[in-house]
């Protein structure tokens, strides 16, 4: 039962809400993001933050900063319990915020699993609607271990999260351009940019609107998960100043 403080509201008008508070500039890397948040006991830091790295610079999240919170330390309203450390990652939906604050309209669509093979993306195999759920798609597929993150690095072949957006097609040049300032910034986390009008991997797109994969920020939390490592995720769990990230070298 929800709290008298609480009301429950569907994750693409928790979206809508969330990204008109992204501040980021690509030109000057300054500004607000969106993050994800994720709880790992203090002796498992190190081995995932080095599963984290790995993920990142095999281009399969939105970027490689993250920021560290201490046991008693608070993000966003919750308090990291003893014994933990708290990571924070940045959130794919940060992409949409640029766009938006660039004057292009973008609607995340859903979450997915990706499937890709010889490190080329094939199609979505499951998805979850924003519209239609309370909890973060990506959260909801993470915990069915349907993902084979550490198989894709090893391989090149494996399953992947991932999320759509549309944008109207008439702003496609805006699109490139923005992309191409975000991938200047360091947020290579652009999996396909669809043709107007088409399907990308396999998924439908609305008239006259074209399409826009973009990596989940969640899958190094997958691949921690995949090694064994117990960990909690938080999408989309608040605002961060980009300034307060460090690069995971």
């Amino acid at each position: 039962m929800l709290a008298q403080d609480e009301e429950m509201m569907f994750t693409d008008a928790r979206i809508d809400s969330i990204m008109y508070q992204v501040t980021f500039n690509p030109k000057t890397r300054e500004g607000d993001i969106i993050a994800n948040l994720s709880l790992v006991d203090k002796k498992d830091l190190d081995e995932t933050l080095e599963i984290f790295r790995q993920v990142m610079y095999s281009g399969l999240s939105v970027c490689s900063y993250v920021k560290l919170f201490d046991e008693g330390d608070i993000f966003s309203g919750l308090t990291i319990p003893a014994g933990k450390a708290g990571i924070t990652t940045v959130c794919s939906i940060t992409i949409d915020g640029v766009l938006l604050k660039s004057g292009i309209p973008a609607k995340p669509i859903f979450g997915g699993i990706v499937q890709v093979k010889d490190r080329v993306p094939v199609r979505f195999t499951d998805s979850i609607r924003y519209e239609c759920t309370t909890i973060d798609p990506l959260e909801v597929l993470m915990s069915q271990d349907l993902t084979s993150v550490r198989e894709m690095m090893r391989t090149g072949s494996g399953k992947i999260l991932a999320n759509l957006r549309e944008v109207p097609m008439a702003a496609k040049d805006d699109v490139d351009r923005t992309i191409n300032r975000l991938l200047t910034a360091g947020f290579y986390g652009i999996l396909e940019v669809g043709e107007p009008n088409s399907p990308v991997l396999g998924a439908d797109v609305s008239r006259d609107h074209m399409g826009i994969i973009i990596t989940g920020g969640t899958n190094p939390m997958c691949a921690a998960q995949e090694a064994g490592i117990p960990i909690i995720t938080k999408a989309i769990k608040g605002v961060l100043d980009f300034h307060e990230m460090k690069k995971l070298a």
